[in-house]
């Protein structure tokens, strides 16, 4: 089967600004529609236009950039404003990826939309799809967190409200920082099945599952540890077989080992743990509060 593309069939639209995903390591993944915006559009907002460049050299694009990052998000949104409302269109994209998705972006199309401008999504690779599709976890339910903050108090306290989640959890994490991760999500998950996505798409990619120190133990045992890592980690075991005549001190101890959350919170979480209604665990909770 054989199909024909028009490179020149226009596909973007004035006062447009298109969010275009690129590939995450494999230069092929991009889509046909993503390399036909890139080079029609009158500007594109690169992270890092040095990284962006060896992708439009790979494609023979040649549209103008500019440098869109952390540290100028919003001086570029307004630029791009500007652009746009001059009737220019202006694609935004990251160094891999899709732009927002722990890449910067998020002020840029927030700026956009306030200035009541369209934003297209021109969707395509992401790191987080990628890794959960072989991980072998369940995809049903998922929480991406992606990077976790580095200040220990915050850390910890994020970490134990993900512990309950039931559905699988989603990190990225850098080659530096990664051990320390595995570290603390087995101190606070437990050994949970979990999957290490390295590299994913490129040439040296690597996918380890099995237990949080099983990973661990594999990845302690390199001579170097290096990549882009994504780690998966299975989700809270429902509890539903909790010993419904003891509900009254399951929900103490909850409320006891989680007194740092609203009441709210801590019920909606209690719901999914213990299989009863809301309004059962609601007026426990609310007894028990009222007698602390």
């Amino acid at each position: 089967m054989s199909f024909n593309i028009n490179w020149n069939d226009s596909s973007v639209f004035p006062k447009t600004l298109y969010v275009v995903a690129t590939p995450i390591g494999h230069v092929e993944d991009i889509t046909i529609r993503a390399l036909k915006i890139l080079n029609q559009v009158d500007l594109v907002a690169a992270e890092d236009t040095r990284e962006t460049h060896k992708l439009f050299k790979h494609f023979f694009i040649k549209t103008p950039m500019i440098a869109c990052h952390d540290h100028n998000e919003s001086q570029c949104a307004e630029t791009i404003i500007s652009q746009l409302k001059q009737g220019k269109t202006v694609a935004l994209v990251s160094d891999a990826g899709t732009p927002t998705i722990s890449d910067p972006g998020y002020s840029v199309v927030s700026m956009v939309l306030k200035a009541g401008l369209p934003v297209t999504p021109i969707p395509g690779v992401s790191a987080v799809m990628t890794a959960l599709c072989v991980s072998g976890l369940p995809t049903d339910q998922f929480i991406f967190q992606g990077f976790l903050p580095k200040k220990q108090g915050k850390r910890e306290k994020l970490l134990k409200q993900l512990s309950v989640e039931t559905g699988t959890l989603v990190f990225y994490e850098s080659p530096k920082r990664i051990v320390p991760l595995l570290n603390d999500t087995l101190q606070h998950f437990g050994d949970r099945p979990a999957m290490i996505g390295r590299e994913l798409t490129k040439p040296y990619e690597e996918c380890i599952r099995g237990k949080i120190s099983e990973i661990q133990h594999e990845l302690l045992n390199k001579k170097a540890i290096k990549g882009e890592f994504t780690l998966l980690v299975g989700g809270c075991e429902s509890t539903h077989d909790f010993d419904k005549n003891d509900l009254y001190q399951q929900i103490s101890n909850y409320l006891k080992d989680h007194e740092e959350l609203p009441l709210s919170q801590n019920v909606k979480t209690m719901v999914q743990l213990l299989g009863e209604s809301r309004k059962k665990i609601y007026d426990i909770a609310l007894k028990i509060k009222q007698k602390q």
